[in-house]
């Protein structure tokens, strides 16, 4: 029996470090990622990782000898101890410096993606709207401005030129929601009351083979991440990258819809 257990919880780290281990090729993984920002996103992800990996196979491996050799019946009296200050120094001063070292190198990255000052210098293409339980793009008409007549809206789907800077202003209706694409590693929160500025540049689109096609119409997964209410799980949308080019055809299709009212050929 002492053996059986001892087996069963040796299991726990080596199925943890075998999903770790096989999950890209299982698919069990993120998605390559698109984005200019994307891959300083992955360097602190594998980072904090791999730290993560390291102190678990570690505390698991002493987990499962302690088990194995304390139980075993003995019959020798127990010594009892109030703590040692050496361990515990030990193992507060190593977190520290951990969380230490995650600060300082996420710094960076985090201010370039988030700080308002660092912004792209481009107007927004649009606001997003989050509600439960979907999602709906505003794009500004033919005259420029958000908030006149003329304005395009897309439920569900984000369309972005690829190969520059997109920014857009993104909002909540009701409760809290979470704007997260995984292939482009973006995820903010819409907080009620808030316009929220947030921007990605996609500099690579991806075939279905997996090879880089610059002229390629990609889609990409849009969820929420913050549990808003019973329709949570099937808020989700796509984000749709074109090029340029075809990006303006796109706007222009959208635009001579909304003037003909869905009645009339404006081309």
């Amino acid at each position: 029996m002492r053996l059986l257990v001892t087996l069963l919880l040796f299991l726990v780290p080596v199925l943890g470090v075998w999903t770790f281990w096989t999950a890209e090729e299982n698919g069990w993984w993120m998605p390559e990622t698109v984005t200019t920002y994307g891959p300083d996103i992955d360097y602190l992800f594998y980072l904090i990782l791999w730290m993560v990996a390291f102190f678990f196979i570690l505390t698991e491996g002493l987990l499962v000898w302690f088990v194995f050799k304390y139980s075993k019946k003995d019959d020798t009296k127990g010594v009892y101890s109030h703590g040692n200050h050496k361990l515990e120094l030990l193992w507060t001063v190593v977190p520290g410096i951990l969380l230490l070292v995650i600060a300082f190198s996420q710094m960076e990255t985090w201010a370039d993606i988030k700080y308002r000052g660092n912004l792209p210098k481009t107007p927004p293409i649009a606001h997003v709207w989050a509600s439960q339980f979907d999602w709906r793009v505003q794009y500004p008409g033919a005259d420029g401005e958000f908030g006149t007549w003329d304005d395009v809206e897309s439920p569900h789907l984000f369309v972005v030129p690829s190969d520059e800077d997109v920014v857009f202003i993104l909002h909540s209706r009701d409760v809290l929601h979470s704007f997260f694409v995984p292939a482009f590693r973006l995820k903010q929160d819409a907080v009620p009351g808030m316009a929220i500025p947030v921007w990605f540049n996609v500099d690579k689109a991806i075939d279905e083979e997996g090879a880089e096609d610059k002229e390629a119409i990609r889609l990409y997964d849009l969820i929420c991440t913050e549990l808003c209410g019973w329709g949570h799980y099937k808020m989700a949308g796509r984000v749709e990258v074109r090029s340029r080019e075809k990006f303006d055809e796109w706007m222009a299709e959208q635009e001579a819809n909304v003037m003909s009212n869905g009645k009339e050929d404006q081309s």
